[in-house]
């Protein structure tokens, strides 16, 4: 049919639903079937190395990520950075948890950050959202697509881990963590490491779900503090918790005194 372009659309780019995020830019069609990220092309020196002598040049694009995240994020309030799986499906137990903790941080008077992605960071974005408050969300580029949930205020996606983590860090006062996988994990003790060597100070580590979490804790015990690995006292890094309200009520003991409307980010050396 005449004005009719949506089959031509089709045959030439490839489905409409084939839709990727790299970075700031959004690809559609045969443009978004590329699954490597700008990390594994960065960290990956297998192959021809030509490529090598272009590294330079990638300084300024990780420098411009940086950028972006200062800017974008430099005027959010005290805020509260909420991790869990991707795989939370909604009409799971972690599911209303995650939307009530998200709800709960708002009525304490912070902003919540998510890595912007669907199930248990959905979910608390989705909490704060609906209570009124400030919800933002660090997406990544990752090979198997994940876009910005809907219940994003604030939205910035990265292309390269590092750089995402260190804007979770200057603007959080706090890391509560719902069951996850990798990927919490590798918040959880990137916090760990930092609290643990003086590199931030004050911040609350909540683990959320005893139960999912209470075989890690004893096997830090048991293992890394028998062996002598850490110490004893570095257990106090951790709260283990299943209760919204006591959650909330340990982030708010952590940070008090200090100044009301302060950024906790200013309160650390970058």
């Amino acid at each position: 049919m005449p004005g009719d372009t949506s089959s031509a659309s089709d045959d030439r780019f490839g489905s409409r639903d084939d839709v990727v995020q790299r970075g700031p830019v959004q690809l559609r069609g045969d443009r978004a079937r590329d699954t490597t990220t700008r990390d594994q092309r960065l960290l990956d020196r297998r192959g021809p190395s030509d490529w090598v002598h272009t590294d330079p040049w990638r300084v300024l694009r990780i420098q411009s990520e940086f950028i972006e995240g200062f800017d974008a994020l430099a005027e959010v309030p005290r805020a509260v950075a909420v991790f869990g799986s991707a795989r939370t499906p909604v009409d799971h137990p972690d599911y209303e948890i995650g939307r009530r903790l998200g709800a709960a941080l708002v009525e304490a008077g912070y902003a919540v950050v998510t890595g912007g992605g669907p199930g248990a960071m959905e979910a608390a974005n989705r909490g704060a959202c609906e209570a009124g408050g400030f919800s933002i969300g660090l997406g990544i580029e990752l090979p198997f697509e994940q876009r910005l949930n809907e219940w994003v205020d604030l939205g910035l996606n990265f292309r390269y881990f590092f750089a995402r983590k260190t804007m979770f860090v200057k603007y959080s006062q706090a890391f509560v963590c719902l069951p996850g996988g990798f990927g919490t994990m590798d918040e959880l003790f990137e916090a760990l490491t930092l609290v643990q060597t003086g590199k931030i100070t004050r911040f609350p580590i909540v683990l959320f779900g005893s139960g999912y979490w209470s075989g890690l804790i004893e096997w830090i015990r048991a293992t890394m503090v028998r062996e002598g690995k850490i110490f004893e006292p570095d257990l106090d890094l951790l709260s283990v918790t299943d209760s919204v309200e006591e959650a909330v009520q340990i982030i708010r003991e952590a940070h008090r005194g200090d100044e009301e409307g302060i950024l906790y980010g200013e309160e650390t050396s970058w």
